[in-house]
């Protein structure tokens, strides 16, 4: 007897090529949390009593959770789709991929903010899919080739640029295999 459900269990697990995690760097912790603390205290001082300890137990661990939250994105290029957070987007509908280092070219005073700024700035088009994460420094551009689609490119923040536009070329001459043949 076969199985027609689509549900078979020897179904191969999706082929990453390329997976990260934007994780909120070490130093970015201790402000938030400093800030949660003494805002609980502020509010402990004005409650006497067991509902004194309220605010540390509700505002500390919220304070963490939006942290830990922040650093929840994923890109990832997986089965022939570029997976930046929610948003994918097919190989076959990605061009020209640019990647731009934090430490790039000319190094002008503003130092890795002003490469970012020349990708981020004025020239940035409002249709654009735009993912910044600000701990991390490199960012990758990638060109939306989709006829229908109206955003003309992704820009993104990625710890390893290099390896993930690799990733994207090798999935498209990948996905250019498989549709030949």
């Amino acid at each position: 007897m076969t199985d027609t459900s689509g549900t078979a269990a020897t179904a191969a697990p999706p082929r990453a090529a390329y997976r990260e995690r934007l994780y909120v760097t070490w130093y970015w912790w201790p402000l938030p949390l400093v800030a949660a603390t003494l805002l609980a205290a502020e509010i402990h001082m004005g409650y006497p009593g067991v509902r004194a300890w309220l605010p540390y137990l509700v505002i500390i661990p919220l304070t963490l959770l939006l942290v830990l939250r922040a650093g929840t994105t994923r890109v990832a290029v997986v089965d022939g789709e570029l997976w930046v957070a929610d948003a994918h987007l097919p190989l076959e509908f990605a061009g020209e991929v640019e990647v731009f280092d934090a430490n790039q070219g000319e190094r002008p005073a503003g130092g890795q903010a002003a490469v970012k700024r020349k990708v981020l700035g004025p020239n940035l088009d409002p249709a654009a899919f735009l993912l910044h994460r600000g701990w991390v420094g490199p960012l990758l551009r990638v060109r939306v080739t989709d006829p229908d689609d109206p955003t003309p490119y992704w820009v993104f923040s990625t710890r390893h640029p290099r390896r993930l536009a690799e990733a994207i070329a090798e999935g498209k001459a990948q996905r250019a295999v498989e549709d030949r043949a």
